[in-house]
């Protein structure tokens, strides 16, 4: 029996498919990289945007042609929205919370039981070297435009205990890079533990590795966190801290429980504590009711923060959110045209702040080959490109040094 898995959405979702993956394998099913030869298709569904979904309704259309010549097992999981598990009940043999992970067995009517929490099972890796570690799942947030916490349900964190245990196994299996996941890493607790200690005692794990972290709120970015990652030798330079949008009015709108002044003055903070790190950020554009000289704020945001890289994305309203019952007045068309402005400004921002590589030599870790070319990235998440050599494997890092820049890649030669 051979099964498939279909990944939409983040790098959660992402983490979600390792686990289901060894629960599948776990139960007898091998692998396939083609839909048209699994018994077993799952879909790891993201319901942020509304085109992720209707991904899903374009492939059941052809999993009900292969159901007319074979059996074909479909299930779906992931961040799930109630109204679509109504719509796609049909279209799935199952339809699982992620969280449920230990019922899979007694829905395909296997012998095999499994006693472990969806977070506590030994995920089958999809790198020998880059992995993936939640340590939470969930949200309490509630920003008005967001389904995570309606799909998720409320923040869980996992035992601190068990996240180093995690971690010890990967640098024990030569992982160079270890990224800590959880949809507001900076809310965790975990008895006495919060995530600035967390992240401290994973950096003084013995061993050589690069430690990453994804996605901070900034209403819970403390002091401490910013210190843990300045003294923290194996923590990578690098910080995505989500804006949404750069006015007040409309943060407050979103739910979002910061305002601006907060943001820029975390931002000094770090770029003081932290030199030469590079900073990344989330906006949305057209949100209900965002007018021009709002959507202007943002600019000046832009401009003013720098930022090394911004994903940009048009407001579409998700179903069960509160901004959902909000009027969604701004068109497309200019929605599209503030998109284009602000992607402007981070070309130039990014562009800005690559020109201090150049000449540069820093370390790169290889993650991927295409034709005669190395890619990888560096601590402070920079896309670098290199010519292939026969002395350097996938996962190897290396000493680049930067010979050409573009606002969002570099590219460089091998120093030996």
């Amino acid at each position: 029996m051979k099964y498939h898995i279909i990944t939409f959405g983040c790098q959660m979702n992402r983490s979600d498919s390792e686990r289901l993956a060894a629960v599948l394998e776990n139960l007898g099913y091998e692998s396939t990289n083609s839909e048209q030869s699994a018994d077993l298709i799952a879909v790891v569904a993201c319901s942020v945007r509304q085109a992720a979904v209707d991904r899903i309704y374009g492939k059941v259309k052809i999993w009900n042609k292969i159901r007319k010549t074979r059996k074909l097992i479909t299930i779906l999981t992931g961040c799930v929205l109630r109204p679509d598990q109504k719509k796609l009940k049909n279209a799935f043999d199952f339809i699982i919370n992620i969280k449920d992970l230990n019922k899979l067995p007694a829905l395909l009517k296997n012998q095999k039981q499994f006693s472990e929490e969806y977070l506590s099972i030994i995920p089958k890796y999809e790198s020998q070297f880059q992995a993936y570690v939640p340590i939470s799942t969930g949200c309490n947030n509630y920003c008005a435009y967001c389904v995570v916490p309606y799909a998720r349900g409320p923040e869980k964190y996992r035992p601190a205990e068990e996240i180093i245990n995690e971690v010890k196994c990967l640098i024990k299996n030569g992982y160079r890079e270890i990224t800590l996941l959880g949809q507001n890493v900076n809310s965790y607790q975990s008895q006495n533990i919060d995530f600035p200690k967390l992240l401290r005692r994973i950096n003084d794990l013995p061993g050589d590795f690069w430690l990453r972290f994804i996605t901070s709120h900034p209403k819970d970015l403390s002091g401490q966190l910013i210190k843990a990652m300045a003294n923290g030798r194996k923590i990578c330079e690098y910080l995505h801290l989500p804006i949404q949008s750069g006015d007040n009015q409309i943060l407050k709108a979103m739910n979002r429980h910061y305002t601006v002044a907060h943001y820029k003055k975390l931002i000094r903070k770090v770029r003081q504590a932290i030199p030469g790190v590079a900073i990344s950020t989330d906006i949305i554009v057209g949100f209900p009711g965002e007018t021009k000289k709002q959507f202007n704020n943002t600019t000046k945001l832009m401009k003013e923060v720098n930022f090394d890289m911004a994903y940009l994305a048009e407001y579409s309203p998700r179903p069960g959110t509160v901004a959902a019952k909000l009027k969604d007045n701004v068109s497309p068309k200019e929605k599209e045209r503030r998109y284009i402005v602000l992607n402007e400004i981070l070309k130039e921002t990014a562009l800005k702040n690559n020109q201090k590589y150049l000449n540069q030599t820093i370390e790169v870790l290889i993650d991927g080959q295409k034709k005669n070319n190395y890619y990888g990235k560096t601590r402070a998440f920079k896309t670098v490109k290199v010519k292939k050599s026969p002395s350097i494997k996938l996962g190897d890092i290396i000493k680049v040094k930067i010979t050409s820049v573009k606002p969002f890649s570099l590219e460089g030669v091998i120093i030996k």
